[in-house]
């Protein structure tokens, strides 16, 4: 049996399927998401300032990151900014 070929504007047009049905999928997490915000400053928990440092602290931890290597490049930057 041959193989049929996909043209590049198939592919584009399936990519574009998948993405909008993961997109869809994904909404009700975000809206989550955001009313969770929503709710820690409403009740007045935390900032959103404090939220956003609380964020880059999970990303920080959960993330792969090299501590020393990444001390470096800040001091790096920070130095000249």
């Amino acid at each position: 049996m041959e193989e049929q070929q996909i043209s590049k504007d198939e592919y584009i047009g399936n990519f574009i399927k998948a993405f909008d049905a993961n997109e869809r999928a994904m909404e009700p997490f975000k809206e989550h998401r955001r009313d969770l915000k929503s709710n820690y400053v409403e009740n007045g928990w935390l900032t959103k300032e404090e939220m956003r440092m609380a964020i880059k602290a999970y990303r920080f931890i959960t993330g792969d990151i090299d501590i020393n290597r990444f001390q470096e490049v800040y001091e790096n930057l920070s130095g000249k900014l």
